[in-house]
């Protein structure tokens, strides 16, 4: 009998919400996507843009091809969205301040975008749930503390409650609002209960997390009487990175500390799962699945935590905060499979669990946009979509993405690059800058780390023979016994020896030396190559971005030109390591695409007579143009000294890595900055993911087929 493959998740598109501003909004607002949900028929999706003002609509009717649905503004600040039929209920903040809160709940007619019924809540809100009977919506009225005021803690009145509203064909019926008063459960401010998110069962019983008084309540959908609470505990953990120091190390202990859950869900009518994000003294990296008298039945601990890290996507900038920050969850059925979809806010993933009634299964990672914050499953079609709700367009970094996932039989397309373990923990990685091939083992590359992990500057070894590839060793390049310092590692090649030769980007503003640096089989700095005054006298912070050993010669790759070089051309240096003397060559660079963009260079290797270059913008999503592979015969490369005119070389297009970009189907990466050629001539690329710090994490490495010579 034929053996079937085990379905699993893989990314089929992505939104940028950007798409859908009305026309006559500037391109460049700032916009969200932050809870989403989907239309009965599963063909449409509604999102909330706390931000802009407004909720989004996006018809995904070819769930490969989303279309703008529309924008429909509202005069305060959308919360959150749940569908009740054909009626998209919103949660609306229109909140004076902290201490006068207010908001409402409208419903909104999917079919032609307008505005009907209205609810005064009396609060802010936050979460809306709907229940699976579509007769009673939720909503959550946090009225939430002000952190600058007495440095946040409790009590900070208005108190917050929970709002029951009746429905009818979707339509909340306001004069039979309900409100559940919260006060006097928790251990923690109990005079002022902060309800963050709300959910319901098919018993039409209601979960209600109260985040900063780190506690669970149920309510009983009919009565709107309180049936149950529990305190969500603590936990301790070991065997994380607690610190903010520029390097992972997964070797720290945290005292117990409160669970403060964000996002809830039932499993059943019977338990619960939590994301155990945190917020004021609390957050414990995980997830826990709780019975509904409050026993705990599941603690996941650091586990998912180290899956993100395993995956490239482990936030250090939060080591000494809340880590990778699990806030969001989805619950669905599949098939037969119950399945629990975990958001990590920080790392921005999803991890992908199937309940087995006790520890639940491990199934995959998805790469998700950057900060994903609400998930809705869709399972008659077999899909997830995620409201990622970072939009960096102020920095000119990706917007705000909804990406759609579809399960079928196959194999997971990501992580393409995942580390091992040693002593059980993983080693951590990310921000991948340089790549080398050993010329004697086909399926072993190196890379290196930038600056974002300075204090621990690294040589990891890839075995690129597996599926997902591996680090397989992290081998620490140092000095006098110690981490090497003032490096931001760009570029690596092997020096024949069984060492490396590492060029390092400096920045004159920070004190950090423009250089090469050559290191021993145990990554002990054995010799610094300082760049000559002749070439520093012209200096940008836009250094040594590649590095390659053509026989006695260094050639090194500048990122941009400095001010010494003529418009749109960058230097390919010569260091001679027999005379110890400089030289250099032009590159004609490619002119930026558009206004306040660049052009620059992120790679430099060598393959039978041509040097081998990734030319690229520093352009991301849809306005990324240049990525590509491009060659210089060697036999062009003919330096020149320094200081006088240099020859400009001739550059051919081997491939446009643009739509290698695509294949993801999520947003076009902007940093491709590894490039290398194994001995079977097989040419591999590698994106740098910045440390997780203002990007998505998300790591492509990926084979380009055979490189002639």
């Amino acid at each position: 009998m034929a053996v079937q493959a085990e379905p699993v998740f893989n990314r089929v598109s992505s939104f940028a919400v950007a798409q859908n501003l009305p026309a006559d909004a500037d391109p460049k607002s700032p916009t969200s996507a932050e809870i989403v949900a989907a239309s009965q028929d599963g063909n449409t999706l509604v999102y909330s843009d706390s931000p802009h003002g407004g909720i989004g609509f996006i018809d995904i009717t070819d769930a490969r091809a989303p279309k703008a649905g529309g924008y429909l503004a509202f005069d305060g600040e959308p919360t959150s969205v749940a569908v009740a039929g054909g009626q998209v209920l919103v949660g609306v903040n229109t909140s004076e301040s902290f201490t006068k809160p207010s908001g409402r709940l409208a419903a909104v007619d999917l079919a032609t975008k307008t505005v009907g019924a209205s609810c005064d809540l009396g609060g802010q809100p936050d979460s809306v749930a709907v229940s699976p009977d579509l007769t009673l919506a939720a909503v959550a009225i946090e009225n939430e503390r002000d952190e600058d005021a007495n440095d946040g803690a409790l009590p900070q009145m208005p108190a917050g409650f929970v709002v029951l509203v009746p429905l009818k064909d979707g339509v909340p019926d306001c004069a039979a609002m309900k409100r559940v008063d919260l006060t006097g459960l928790a251990a923690v401010g109990a005079e002022d209960p902060e309800p963050e998110f709300v959910a319901f069962n098919t018993r039409n019983e209601l979960a209600v997390t109260m985040q900063e008084n780190n506690h669970v309540v149920l309510v009983d959908g009919a009565s709107a009487r309180v049936i149950g609470d529990f305190s969500a505990g603590s936990v301790a953990l070991d065997g994380v990175d607690a610190q903010d120091d520029g390097k992972l190390a997964f070797t720290d202990a945290i005292e117990a500390r409160p669970r403060e859950p964000d996002a809830v869900k039932w499993l059943g009518t019977d338990r619960l799962v939590v994301a155990n994000e945190g917020d004021w003294k609390g957050g414990t990296r995980g997830f826990t699945i709780f019975e509904r008298d409050g026993t705990v039945s599941y603690e996941s601990g650091p586990a998912f935590e180290r899956l993100a890290a395993a995956a490239g996507h482990y936030p250090d900038k939060r080591s000494d905060a809340k880590g990778i920050e699990p806030e969001g969850l989805e619950v669905a059925s599949f098939g037969e499979d119950r399945l629990i979809f975990v958001l990590a806010e920080r790392a921005s993933l999803v991890g992908v669990y199937k309940d087995t009634g006790a520890e639940p299964q491990f199934l995959q990672l998805l790469p998700s946009g950057i900060s994903p914050e609400g998930a809705v499953a869709i399972p008659g079609r077999n899909l997830l979509a995620t409201a990622n709700e970072a939009d960096l367009v102020e920095d000119g970094a990706a917007r705000s993405h909804v990406m759609l996932f579809e399960r079928s039989e196959g194999t997971p397309a990501y992580p393409q690059l995942v580390s091992a373990e040693v002593d059980g923990k993983p080693i951590g990685w990310g921000a991948l800058s340089g790549l080398a091939a050993d010329p004697a083992d086909a399926a072993r590359l190196f890379a290196v780390s930038d600056s974002v992990y300075g204090k621990a500057p690294t040589i990891f070894t890839i075995d690129a023979g597996q599926t997902p590839a591996r680090i397989t060793a992290a081998l620490p390049v140092t000095q006098g016994g110690k981490a090497a310092a003032k490096l931001d590692l760009e570029g690596i090649a092997l020096d024949g020896q069984g060492g490396f030769w590492l060029a390092s980007e400096g920045n004159p503003e920070k004190e950090i030396p423009h250089r090469l640096v050559h290191v021993d089989a145990a990554g002990a700095i054995t010799e610094e190559v300082a760049f000559p005054q002749a070439l520093l006298a012209s200096q940008t912070r836009f250094g040594a971005e590649g590095i390659t050993k053509v026989g006695d010669t260094l050639w090194v790759a500048v990122q941009r030109p400095w001010k010494d070089d003529p418009k749109n051309t960058a230097k390919l240096l010569a260091y001679d390591l027999t005379t110890k003397t400089w030289g250099a060559v032009r590159y004609p660079l490619d002119a930026a695409p558009s206004e306040g963009a660049w052009v620059g260079l992120s790679e430099l290797t060598v393959h039978g007579e041509h040097a081998y270059l990734v030319e690229r913008d520093n352009l991301v999503g849809a306005d990324a143009q240049v990525k590509r592979l491009t060659r210089v015969a060697l036999s062009d490369l003919k330096p020149a000294p320094l200081g006088g005119d240099l020859p400009l070389v001739t550059k051919e297009t081997v491939r446009d890595l643009v739509p290698d970009l695509k294949a993801g189907n999520g947003y076009v990466l902007d940093k491709v900055e590894g490039f290398a050629i194994g001995a079977d001539g097989i040419g591999h690329v590698v994106t740098d993911n910045d440390g997780v710090d203002d990007a998505s994490g998300e790591t492509m490495f990926f084979p380009i087929g055979t490189i002639a010579k």
